[in-house]
């Protein structure tokens, strides 16, 4: 499977994996495969004829060693290898002895296996050190959101289609302030380092304006603010991808009208709302993405779009990594289709914890654990609401 959560995926958490598979009750048992390919050899060699010595086989464990022990365990288990071919072949008779020529090997080979383990070592601890640097990262991006953050029960999954990364191009984020609260999803076009920053500035405009201003257009106007002077910073610098767009959702949870959410889509999937009457979408709106605003006829924020939502019901929001997922055939997820049937068989699946883990796992299955985009799923429902 080539998704991985925002808890990592990749060659640091290979790495780690390893580490923890040679550990046995906490004690690394590293060094008993080539302990034991060292004796076996040693036995074999006393009981093979003198004309089919495999002594010299000896050679075999320091490489071993060198794949998954430190630097002196390597370094060590070649000094054995070398002191027990010494006494090995010492006693034999001279003329089965190997000699000189598979001495020579054997040092040789210690050597080299010592050097193959400082490099394989040294690039662990650089693998081991970007997946933190990628998670302090991640962590700074997809922040972590304390359970009924801003009156909302929520729950979210983010995968990525790059095994190697930990964050990508999708974004999410809560904001509770004075007028209420307000979520955003959404996500950047194309991937890689550029859409990340993308991602960053407008995550760190939402959280300051979302805070401050009382009217959800205006949280909308300055994120397209946000994307314009961010698109003319990357082209003032010279780089190709300062025509980045961004889709995106924004909700606003009022804190003078409870049961009402309103909703800004810029060129996004519309949000659906489930909950016991089933699913149901709500207003697509008429935005385009942000950063192709000067493209619209009428220039301004989109309309904001207020709904009802009652007890119970949990406002789903996803990525096109999610819509977009298609199966060996072709085929589109059939989200809606999929979380209809399945609330019908259970209720429970409202629940934002419930409805993400379904929605997550109903998309690897899909899309066959191959996903062609980064993906998020999130679920976020008023406390209040849910107490009824």
């Amino acid at each position: 499977m080539r998704a991985g959560n925002g808890a990592g995926g990749g060659r640091g958490h290979d790495v780690t994996r390893r580490h923890q598979l040679l550990r046995v009750h906490g004690r690394s048992v590293a060094w008993v495969p080539p302990l034991l390919l060292l004796a076996g050899i040693a036995v074999a060699d006393f009981n093979t004829t003198g004309e089919f010595r495999i002594v010299s086989w000896i050679v075999l464990v320091p490489g071993i060693a060198a794949a998954i022990c430190g630097v002196r365990g390597t370094a060590l288990f070649a000094v054995l290898a070398l002191v027990t071919y010494v006494g090995v072949d010492s006693a034999w008779p001279h003329q089965y002895q190997t000699g000189l020529p598979d001495f020579i090997l054997v040092a040789v080979g210690g050597v080299l296996a010592t050097l193959a383990c400082a490099v394989r070592v040294r690039g662990e601890r650089r693998m081991l050190h970007m997946r933190d640097v990628a998670e302090t990262i991640r962590r700074t991006m997809l922040r972590p959101l304390p359970p009924g953050w801003g009156g909302l029960d929520h729950a979210a999954a983010y995968l990525t289609a790059d095994v190697e990364a930990r964050v990508g191009g999708d974004f999410y984020d809560i904001q509770p302030g004075p007028h209420g609260t307000r979520v955003l999803v959404g996500d950047v076009q194309g991937k890689g380092l550029g859409a990340v920053e993308t991602a960053a500035a407008l995550l760190g405009t939402f959280r300051e304006c979302a805070y401050h201003e009382p009217d959800l257009a205006t949280v909308a106007d300055r994120l397209e603010t946000r994307m314009s002077r961010h698109a003319g910073h990357v082209a003032a610098l010279g780089r190709p991808d300062g025509d980045r767009f961004a889709t995106a959702v924004l909700l606003g949870f009022p804190a003078h009208a409870p049961g009402t959410v309103e909703s800004v889509v810029f060129g996004h999937e519309p949000p659906l709302v489930v909950g016991p009457a089933g699913v149901r979408p709500l207003p697509p709106g008429d935005g385009l993405p942000l950063g192709l605003a000067e493209l619209a006829g009428n220039p301004g924020p989109p309309p904001v779009h207020r709904s009802r939502i009652a007890p119970g019901e949990t406002v789903l929001l996803t990525t096109d990594g999610v819509t977009e997922a298609r199966d060996a055939t072709g085929t589109f997820f059939p989200l809606a289709d999929e979380v209809a049937r399945a609330l019908a068989t259970d209720p429970r699946l409202a629940e934002p914890r419930l409805l993400v883990a379904f929605v997550r796992d109903g998309t690897l299955r899909h899309c066959g654990g191959v996903l062609a985009d980064d993906t998020t799923v999130f679920a976020v429902r008023p406390v209040r609401e849910q107490a009824g």
